[in-house]
């Protein structure tokens, strides 16, 4: 049979709030046009991540009833080391409460002014907190890995060209390390093929460069490996991703997505020294590091979902219900980033509003027209998220694009068609929507709290918005 169905029954339900529009209108208004500000609750289809949004299984629940307490040497620090261990093989596996938290120890210890962290492509917090150590970040991600359109197989393989080229420029020394974000989320959640992830470590090796990986969708990375890379059709996926770390000198990893649980990451590396390091600062910041901020009970929520999401059913169904959705926005003429990835779908907002210029951010817009037409909250992932300079200027990023990141096991295909129904209708009348300006922002991050006005309101709209704007500081 070709239809797909949930490898899973429904065991227990939360309602839904149906807002109609005049609502959102005040919703949106209370929160500046930005979809970060929203309650939950008046969210009818939240897209915006798929970060710490999955619903867990029975097991996973029933696991958290045996989580120890003990502040150090608990026996679910074991369990959790073992599931990691056992696809990961690395001999410092720390815990933190999520993967920004590992990425933050990380950076501290290697990061600093003349240093560059080399990246198919860093996604958000990653970037910052890179340069908050006064380190640079570099995106190498290869030429089509830019172009929505484009169909290559593997587009967040890495540069290997650009790759060597920059070390020789730099200098190996400068580089403390590099890294492979898998699946490639700030490029539309694209694949890292094993041959690029064999060649990137190839060229780390001849440098005498460490290899991390961001490993945070690394099963669904290696569910694309089996299905698009010669050679591997008939490979077990834990095989795969046994390989893939085979080949790489630590990484981060925020727990939240590919382990199938709320909250949770770790740091993970074989370098003893920058491990003790990192313990260290753990201490500090996160906890002891047999809990590193975490409860027992999530420790064994994420040793139970690391066991879960390498099932090939459970695979199988996620890519394909991601599919399903990329398919019927490409049958209503919605440019999305081709072929779409695994956790998410990613509208080309450049391409379809390219009557809103990019420092108007179209993405934002699009999102924006989301929520009011339909109670859709998604992310913009372009201009506003990465337009803004470290020297304080802004660019239009290479991409503008609008991510919607489904949530492992939550929704169902009627869900998914009331987000396509949605969108076929705001393309057909894709020309009455206008762009936005920022009004304030934050030094750093900006899209998580930035204030917005659409350019389109009338000079009584805007007065109002200003008194609004100026009460709210």
């Amino acid at each position: 049979m070709r239809t797909i169905i949930e490898p899973f029954r429904i065991k227990s339900v939360e309602p839904i709030r149906m807002t109609n529009r005049e609502e959102r209108i005040s919703f949106l208004e209370a929160a500046h046009y930005n979809l970060f500000s929203l309650d939950s609750e008046h969210v009818i289809i939240d897209l915006l991540t798929d970060s710490g949004t999955s619903s867990m299984s029975a097991n996973q629940w029933a696991s958290m009833m045996r989580g120890d307490e003990s502040y150090a040497g608990s026996p679910s620090y074991d369990r959790f080391h073992k599931a990691v261990y056992e696809l990961m093989p690395f001999t410092n596996i720390i815990p933190t409460h999520q993967g920004r938290a590992a990425e933050k120890i990380l950076f501290s210890i290697i990061g600093g002014k003349g240093k560059y962290i080399l990246n198919n492509t860093h996604f958000d917090t990653t970037r910052a907190n890179i340069e908050f150590s006064g380190a640079e970040a570099i995106d190498l991600v290869i030429a089509e890995g830019k172009i929505p359109s484009s169909e290559h197989p593997f587009k967040g393989n890495m540069d290997i060209e650009k790759l060597e080229a920059f070390i020789k420029e730099k200098g190996a020394e400068n580089i403390p390390l590099v890294m492979l974000t898998i699946t490639n989320n700030s490029g539309g959640g694209q694949p890292v093929s094993m041959e690029n992830i064999k060649a990137t470590k190839y060229v780390c090796m001849k440098y005498d460069i460490p290899l991390f990986i961001d490993a945070c969708r690394f099963a669904e990375n290696a569910w694309f490996i089996k299905m698009r890379e010669p050679g591997y059709e008939n490979v077990p996926v834990k095989t795969i991703v046994q390989e893939i770390f085979s080949y790489a000198d630590g990484c981060t990893m925020s727990a939240k997505k590919d382990a199938l649980v709320n909250m949770g990451g770790w740091l993970a590396m074989n370098n003893a020294e920058w491990a003790e390091a990192a313990r260290n600062l753990l201490i500090l910041t996160e906890g002891f590091p047999t809990y590193g901020g975490l409860a027992g009970r999530d420790l064994e929520a994420i040793a139970t979902g690391l066991e879960e999401v390498i099932d090939e059913d459970y695979l199988h169904y996620r890519i394909s219900s991601t599919q399903y959705l990329a398919s019927h926005l490409i049958e209503a003429g919605i440019p999305i980033v081709r072929p779409a990835g695994g956790h998410a779908v990613y509208i080309d907002a450049r391409a379809m509003l390219s009557h809103i210029p990019a420092l108007e951010y179209p993405g934002q817009a699009l999102a924006v027209e989301m929520y009011l037409h339909a109670g859709i909250r998604a992310c913009e992932i372009g201009t506003v998220m990465f337009g803004m300079q470290a020297n304080g200027t802004e660019v239009a990023a290479p991409m503008d694009l609008v991510r919607l990141a489904i949530p492992r096991r939550v929704y169902t295909q009627s869900h998914i068609d009331y987000v396509i129904e949605a969108l076929t209708e705001i393309n057909q009348n894709k020309q009455d929507l206008s762009g936005l300006k920022i009004v304030w922002q934050p030094k750093q991050l900006r899209h998580f709290s930035a204030r917005f006005m659409p350019l389109n309101l009338k000079e009584k709209q805007k007065e109002n918005f200003s008194k609004a704007f100026a009460a709210s500081l």
